[in-house]
């Protein structure tokens, strides 16, 4: 369960590498470097997103920054809201306890 699943191994075939041809090594002269073989290229799918696909991407993207945008915005506003009758709240006991003691 907890072991890791790694993707199979590409199923290129490796590129052939030529034979080396050697001579005999001239003084003063540096020998040129061995040739590499370019990385094998992947026989996976390339993903190429249509005119259609890529159109839903953008729309499903601009609806999901509205509707956090929304759920944002409405929290703000729920903060607000009990912000200012808190407050109300406060000054109405104020003016009760104030009149409680003139009494």
């Amino acid at each position: 369960m907890f072991t890791p699943k790694y993707p199979p191994q590409d199923t290129a075939p490796a590129p052939a590498v030529a034979a080396a041809h050697t001579t005999a090594p001239v003084p003063g002269v540096q020998a040129p470097s061995p040739v590499v073989p370019a990385a094998p290229i992947s026989q996976r799918p390339t993903l190429q997103l249509t005119p259609g696909a890529t159109l839903a991407l953008v729309g499903s993207g601009t609806a999901v920054v509205l509707v956090v945008g929304a759920v944002l915005v409405s929290l703000l506003l729920a903060v607000a809201v009990t912000g200012v009758s808190v407050a109300v709240v406060a000054v109405v006991l104020r003016l009760l306890v104030k009149d409680l003691h003139k009494s």
